[in-house]
């Protein structure tokens, strides 16, 4: 028998992480967006949930359970229906933090590993998107050359999540012989960070631009050393936690939505009973439906091992697309008050249309 049914675990999760969505993310969310800043008491209390240290092994001082992409997506879309932001900004060193556990050396899992199972935040982060209008994540623009014993990385990354504060970066390149990812330093010679990146959407959440001009990075800081690394696994794993969020904010809208429109009279009669807005409702739930199951189905397939490329694409750029036209819909089903920020569906308008372009035209 099939069950799409959550394990009790990923219920315990679910529900965990629903309450502190709820009394935590959603009440700074407006507060956070209009100072474009996140506070550091909230990533105090984040960090304390061990939303990144609890998939690290033992022996790197994390809490020891395996990895779990389906739980991770749950929890995200959790996170996400608080706000959105808020969850990018909890989780980011998550970025990091898996890519090395899931693919690096042992080397590599020793040196960083241990620095995300501490007691205070840690950032590090993926710099992946490039400042181009046909940006390709598989054909990134940033160059990785060999030369002698060392790799020097040139090009240029742009909204690389907590970058402001991040002590790594994970950078993925292209070479002659294919795609690869490298560690670089916050203080490696030839790199530089720019100020914080000021966005449409997720104001809150600092991102940044690097400029790499000739950094020089030794072999062993390639990610997954001689080995190398399944930078195509990596991305999977990125486009599911993306589609996972925009499945979470795509429930908020709906949800304050809903209310709405039951509340609000025109003409004699609330407008939840108007055709046009009721039809428009269970449309928006219905897609948010497919948006989840299409997310599960991609991290299932990354929780069995396998080669979750096309469906990774399918969940990312799918959730793109309704994301963005839900958060529309919401802002229509409110009319003029859509566009003020007595409410948060606009915040919310402008946090789907940035998250729907985060990784450019995302080819398979």
């Amino acid at each position: 028998m099939i069950s799409f049914a959550p394990t009790e675990e990923q219920v315990a999760a679910r529900n965990s992480l629903r309450g502190f969505a709820s009394d935590v993310l959603f009440p700074k969310a407006r507060e956070c967006d209009e100072a474009a800043a996140v506070p550091d008491d909230f990533l105090a209390q984040a960090w304390e949930l061990g939303l990144t240290a609890t998939q690290i092994p033992e022996a790197y001082g994390g809490f020891g359970a395996a990895r779990a992409p389906t739980t991770n997506a749950i929890v995200l879309e959790e996170l996400a229906y608080g706000d959105a932001t808020l969850a990018l900004a909890a989780t980011a060193p998550a970025l990091f933090a898996y890519a090395v556990l899931d693919q690096g050396s042992e080397e590599q899992k020793q040196t960083y590993l241990p620095l995300f199972c501490g007691d205070t935040y840690h950032a590090a982060s993926l710099a992946l998107a490039e400042p181009s209008p046909c940006f390709d994540a598989l054909y990134p623009a940033t160059r990785a050359l060999r030369k002698g014993r060392e790799f020097v990385l040139s090009g240029t990354k742009c909204f690389v999540p907590m970058g402001d504060r991040a002590s790594h970066f994970l950078v993925v390149t292209r070479g002659d012989d294919g795609l690869d990812a490298f560690i670089v330093g916050r203080d490696a010679p030839g790199l530089k960070i720019s100020e914080p990146e000021k966005n449409l959407g997720l104001r809150a959440l600092p991102t940044v631009t690097l400029q790499l001009e000739d950094v020089a990075v030794a072999a062993a800081d390639r990610l997954g050393g001689a080995q190398r690394a399944d930078v195509r696994r990596l991305l999977n794993h990125t486009r599911v936690a993306v589609a996972a969020v925009m499945t979470g904010l795509s429930r908020a809208v709906l949800d304050y939505c809903i209310p709405y429109a039951k509340e609000r009279v025109a003409f004699d009669e609330p407008i939840a009973r108007k055709q046009s807005i009721a039809f428009r409702l269970a449309d928006m739930h219905i897609e948010i439906e497919c948006s989840r199951w299409l997310v599960w189905k991609a991290a299932s397939q990354l929780d069995r091992g396998l080669d979750a490329t096309r469906s990774a694409h399918f969940a990312r750029s799918y959730t793109a697309e309704k994301s963005m036209w839900i958060a529309d819909n919401g802002v229509q089903v409110l009319g003029g008050h859509g566009y003020i920020r007595e409410h948060p569906v606009e915040m919310w308008f402008r946090n789907a249309r940035t998250l729907g372009v985060l990784e450019g035209i995302a080819c398979v």
